[in-house]
């Protein structure tokens, strides 16, 4: 009885639902056209945007940019939803869905620390990054989002270019998206590495989200819309968009002059390899990784940043 309501529940949600039959194959591929968000898209008062996914033996990573709410964390998710209901044997949220067999999801999605256990956000983020490139092989399904916010800027964005090319070097199929527009180059050193974004526009000097995987990076980040569009006071944006025009010129925004009320800020990130070599780098750099525990990673880290 168990197995035939389950059977009958997946046949009545694949017709009321307009799911698809997926389609395995031997080669290796993840192909989904105008892919969906199952539980998203039932709650949704406006029309859910479809889109597409084609990951293979060319392109094994997709980075990807864009604004906050803009869809990034749902393009992610609904990847896995479609590739975990093709597995047991469901129908799929998708107009077509072709792709071989995976041995295991991994996601490191969403923030939260662990204060029972002792450990930080940051923590717990590392703690799940380390399982995935421990575990993952060229037939798994990793989900990373924005990995390395938790903590400064060089150092989340040291480890999540890292991460980043080790799993395209395991050849995972990896979605990985991130705010650190510097990871938009990895392409050019990672020939399994492609760069997609979710793109929006502003109008009247709001940002509009049209939640529509293109090809290529995001050209800017509408950090400063969002947090308009969340209620920040508008003095707070004033003076952000300031700030902005000075750290866009340069790392080292202290020693430069106010930047002038009313001048409009392009929307680019500064370069964060720029500044000069440093005597903890040249010791971080010897570091063997591999033959650490996370708790002797994170005590080296607390040491070296007392040294910055």
């Amino acid at each position: 009885m168990a197995e035939l309501d389950v059977l009958s529940n997946l046949a009545e949600r694949a017709l009321n639902l307009d799911l698809n039959c997926p389609r395995f194959v031997a080669e290796p591929c993840m192909r989904i056209e105008q892919g969906r968000h199952p539980v998203v898209e039932q709650v949704l008062s406006t029309p859910f945007v479809a889109n597409d996914l084609a990951l293979d033996d060319s392109t094994r990573m997709l980075v990807i940019t864009g604004p906050n709410m803009g869809g990034k964390s749902t393009y992610m998710r609904q990847t896995a939803l479609i590739v975990l209901l093709a597995h047991i044997g469901s129908f799929v949220p998708a107009a077509s869905c072709e792709l071989s067999l995976v041995d295991r999801i991994f996601t490191r999605i969403g923030s939260s620390d662990d204060l029972a256990g002792g450990r930080s956000t940051f923590m717990v983020e590392m703690s799940e990054t380390a399982n995935i490139l421990h575990n993952a092989t060229d037939k798994s399904l990793v989900l990373m989002d924005e990995v390395g916010r938790g903590t400064s800027t060089f150092d989340g964005l040291s480890l999540a270019w890292a991460a980043a090319e080790c799993l395209a070097q395991l050849r995972a199929y990896t979605l990985f998206a991130t705010h650190y527009f510097e990871l938009t180059v990895l392409p050019e050193s990672e020939p399994l590495v492609s760069n997609v974004h979710l793109n929006a526009t502003e109008h009247n000097e709001r940002i509009v989200f049209l939640h529509r995987v293109l090809p290529g990076p995001a050209s800017q980040s509408y950090g400063l819309a969002v947090a308009q569009l969340a209620g920040v006071p508008g003095k707070v944006i004033s003076r952000a968009k300031e700030h902005l025009q000075r750290l866009e010129t340069t790392s080292l925004p202290h020693e430069q002059p106010r930047a002038k009320p009313g001048k409009p800020a392009v929307p680019q990130q500064s370069d964060m390899f720029a500044s000069l070599p440093h005597p903890v780098l040249d010791e971080l750099s010897k570091v063997k990784v591999d033959d650490m525990t996370p708790r002797q990673a994170l005590d080296l880290l607390y040491t070296l940043q007392t040294r910055l």
